[in-house]
């Protein structure tokens, strides 16, 4: 049977300093994968993230660049390649959250800002990517989406619009990239416990502390980083030698609400 191991290839996780990206990050290093680790402002979280990795034994180096910067993310792949050689993973993770207000009081500025991250960005990485990805006889990309491209609730739909965007990119790359041995997958995390989400439960619910949502959620508890990357794991291992454009909702059977 296929097992997981990823030692000799090497992974670009985009906003990997913590949170979801920080998880997958280190469930990565830990099948013996080399990480380059992308961050855009808190340099010394990204120094955590890659002082965990090598603590793992494994390589790790962080590069500071915003995927919305072509000029940054450009220099950031190539420094990449001569540090590490081409990648095989392309961990397309960096996001940022909307205000939460309604389309009538959202200016087209939150919109485009929302879209170029996740989805301008997310392009534009992949693009960057694909000549060292395509190099190899097995590489992968994975799209981290959200479960709100499920849902489309109210006073969210710039992110709503950007990360189906970012799917739309990933279904079309699966296409694309067949030829070239690069699968491209989706994986879609409901709120998970990470900064993001803690601050997106505070505006929800006023409460400080996630985790007082966790017996609304199924099997007890807010799913947490390690839960999105065990499914990114998957995709990119040899666990999964068939499996491209598709999508993997970390949401507990679509049961989850802390509304």
């Amino acid at each position: 049977m296929a097992d997981m191991n990823l030692t000799g290839r090497t992974a670009l996780v985009t906003g990997a300093s913590r949170g979801i990206g920080r998880g997958i990050a280190l469930a990565l290093a830990g099948a013996g994968a080399d990480i380059a680790v992308n961050y855009t402002r808190d340099e010394e979280a990204a120094g955590e993230t890659v002082a965990a990795i090598r603590a793992l034994g494994r390589n790790a180096k962080a590069y500071r660049a915003s995927v919305a910067d072509e000029e940054a993310s450009a220099a950031m792949v190539a420094a990449i390649e001569a540090d590490f050689g081409p990648l095989s993973i392309l961990i397309n993770n960096a996001g940022i959250a909307s205000r939460g207000k309604a389309v009538a009081d959202t200016d087209a500025a939150e919109v485009e800002k929302l879209l170029g991250v996740h989805a301008v960005g997310a392009h534009r990485l992949s693009r960057l990517c694909l000549p060292q990805l395509r190099r190899h006889d097995r590489s992968d990309i994975v799209v981290i989406s959200s479960v709100a491209t499920l849902h489309h609730a109210a006073n969210g739909a710039p992110y709503t619009m950007a990360k189906a965007a970012g799917e739309a990119l990933a279904l079309t790359l699966a296409k694309e990239e067949l030829t070239h041995g690069v699968r491209v997958n989706i994986v879609a995390p409901s709120l998970t416990v990470s900064d993001m989400g803690e601050r997106l439960a505070r505006a929800v619910t006023g409460q400080e502390d996630i985790h007082h949502l966790d017996a609304k959620f199924p099997f007890g508890r807010v799913p947490g980083p390690d839960d999105v990357a065990a499914a990114v794991l998957w995709f990119v291992s040899d666990a999964n030698p068939y499996c491209s454009g598709q999508k993997l909702n970390i949401d507990g059977a679509g049961m989850a609400s802390f509304r």
